[in-house]
């Protein structure tokens, strides 16, 4: 396996941080690697090292003569002033780029929907994104080096650079970098991974998740050998204190089998208790959004201003009922109206048509992408902050300091006399978080509540969110994130919402086969008919929709299309009563055990029923979508 780039004993420290020390790293052909560890510990100066953009205090960075190495940073370098088409292709002539299908298929999945004349500087950040992916994504590169390419992308587009990375090389060529706070995206991606932490890389095999495991065993061995080290300091003060050595066995520690690390481990969330706790605390009404259809004047935009012009719909026939103790993910592409429909919910949008019923003891908590909430008290310490507010709040049945929950989310004593305004994107983002639960709301709308934070900080989040005891609506790209806290996926298409049993694999199929906007996706800019001669192939989704195939006829068709709307009513149906059954344990007499252990009896057996239909609407679904 040659060696494609990589450094010998390098040192980089800069005035207030140690990045690295007597680092020797080495790239093979081949190599997929991800890189985590703390905001601030180096991870981007890594990658610029490797790069040649930084230059190391010590030691030495190495590459193969021919080799070519493509960067794509946190920011882009792109000229606002540019069109979308001489950022991406630059000068080359049309009949170069255009007669590959590599480039035609990497333009039709990243940047399908931006105009291709269009000035770089009108663009939204997504967009602009993009665009840089697809520049580097369309030169010819041996080494990747990607940093935070996930940012500001929709979690199909996020999808589709992953599968683009894997199929990009064949097997044992070329080589990846990628620094990403996604663990989903690691884990699809990468083979191997580099922990990088005070001033250190360690190397480990295997994505996201299976570092995560070699972690754990290694801070159990490192448990192990400092409690073996104690023991055996204690026993030569026993020897020194008698006079006489004392004999014993060396202990010996099996590793166990990954598997086995976690097989003790309960649940991350007690369903049934939160539920109880929610009820508690809101009562049967929650929100209860009937039909409705909500949208902005033409002009404006998401939380735009009104004006006398005729209004351009963004939801359409909307219903969405949302109890005590749910936890919701909205998933949806940039624009698709999820902002609008968190608007509707709080009450700031009303609604052209339809009815919103929100309960009468609803306390909402909102932690906004733009952490507003923060600007009032940027001129704070953190500890002044606190010092306003509640001394203790109920976590997991107890009571805890806001300075106990703070140091939790992985502040030190020393931060607390930090000044807001000084504090970095990660942490701000957690402090809005903890000052949002602590003003003890009873739902919880968080919308994207992991950006600026590391995968360390990530779990950290998801474990305090596990404990909390209300209504919960989460709008992310992480994916990862969004399975991990919320128990049920719905989805934003083409302006009407549907519940998605399957979750994010189902929702990514839907927006695969109907594009974007609930429409079939649209060919990559240039390749109309009035443009040159090239030609784009229709893409899948678009082939898809042209006819049935597979061998199915009309006849089948139309039979699996009514076997899926029936099997929908009959989970909604299902699903209403399992709910209703779950109230109904609050009726119950709590010194009747007979009669809870009936109850809770009846409800397996129709959570049972329900999982069935939905594995047979999943049956179903496929079939329909695979003709």
């Amino acid at each position: 396996m040659a060696i494609l780039l990589g450094c010998d004993s390098v040192h980089l420290e800069f005035p207030t941080k140690l990045i690295a020390q007597d680092v020797t790293l080495g790239v093979n052909e081949g190599d997929r690697i991800g890189i985590v560890g703390k905001n601030g510990d180096g991870k981007s100066s890594l990658l610029g090292v490797l790069s040649g953009a930084v230059p190391p205090d010590a030691g030495r960075v190495t590459r193969r003569r021919d080799v070519t190495v493509g960067v794509l940073g946190q920011r882009d370098a792109l000229d606002g002033a540019s069109t979308v088409h001489r950022a991406v292709v630059g000068d080359l002539p049309e009949y170069e780029w255009a007669a590959s299908p590599r480039v035609r298929q990497i333009l039709d999945g990243l940047i399908a929907d931006v105009p291709w004349e269009g000035l770089v500087g009108e663009l939204s950040g997504g967009q602009r994104r993009r665009v840089d992916l697809a520049r580097l994504l369309i030169g010819d590169y041996d080494v990747l080096m990607l940093d935070e390419p996930t940012n500001h992308l929709d979690m199909r587009t996020i999808n589709w650079l992953a599968d683009h990375l894997k199929s990009r090389w064949q097997r044992g060529d070329g080589a990846m970098l990628v620094v990403t706070h996604d663990r989903w995206f690691l884990d699809e991606v990468c083979t191997s991974m580099w922990e990088v932490h005070d001033g250190r890389v360690d190397p480990f095999e295997g994505g996201y998740s299976a570092y995560i495991l070699q972690r754990v065993e290694r801070d159990r061995m490192a448990a192990v050998t400092e409690e073996r080290r104690r023991n055996m300091a204690r026993k030569e003060l026993a020897w020194l204190s008698r006079g006489a050595q004392a004999r014993s066995t060396k202990p010996k520690f099996r590793v166990d089998a990954a598997r086995e690390l976690i097989a003790d481990v309960p649940p991350v969330r007690n369903e049934l208790e939160l539920k109880r706790l929610a009820v508690s605390r809101l009562g049967k009404q929650v929100i209860d959004v009937i039909d409705v259809d909500a949208g902005y004047e033409n002009g404006a935009g998401e939380g735009g201003s009104a004006a006398a012009t005729p209004p351009r719909p963004v939801l359409s026939d909307v219903t969405w009922l949302i109890g005590a103790g749910d936890r919701y993910g909205l998933l949806g592409e940039n624009g698709a109206g999820k902002t609008t429909l968190l608007n509707v919910i709080q009450g700031k949008l009303s609604p052209r048509r339809g009815r919103v019923k929100i309960g009468s003891t609803v306390r909402f908590g909102v932690l906004s992408q733009q952490l507003d909430e923060l600007k009032p008290v940027e001129d704070d310490t953190i500890r002044e902050v606190l010092a306003r507010g509640k001394r203790y709040v109920m976590v997991e049945g107890k009571e805890t300091s806001p300075e106990k929950l703070l140091e939790r989310l992985g502040f030190t004593q020393q931060q607390m006399w930090s000044r807001i305004k000084d504090l970095s994107g990660g942490q701000k983002r957690r402090l809005s978080l903890l000052l949002t639960i602590l003003e003890e709301p009873n739902v919880l709308i968080l919308d994207e509540p992991g950006n600026d934070l590391d995968t360390d900080m990530l779990a950290l989040v998801e474990d305090l969110l596990d404990s909390w005891p209300g209504t919960l609506i989460l709008v992310t790209h992480d994916r990862f994130l969004m399975e991990r806290v919320t128990d049920q996926q719905w989805a934003l298409i083409g302006g009407t919402l549907r519940h998605v049993p399957g979750g994010v694999d189902e929702y990514l199929r839907l927006t695969e086969s109907l594009g974007a906007g609930g429409s079939p996706r649209p060919q990559a800019p240039g390749f109309d008919g009035g443009r040159g001669d090239a030609h784009v192939p229709p893409n899948a989704s678009q082939a898809a929709a042209q006819g049935p195939q597979g061998g199915l006829s009309n006849a089948e068709r139309q039979r699996l299309k009514k076997e899926v709307a029936s099997l929908e009513r009959k989970m909604e149906t299902r699903r209403a009563k399992v709910e209703e059954m779950e109230r109904g344990m609050f009726d119950i007499d709590p010194t009747d055990f007979a009669a809870l252990a009936a109850q809770q009896d009846a409800i397996a057996a129709a959570r049972d029923e329900l999982d069935e239909l939905e594995m047979a609407w999943l049956e179903a679904s496929e079939q329909l979508d695979g003709c």
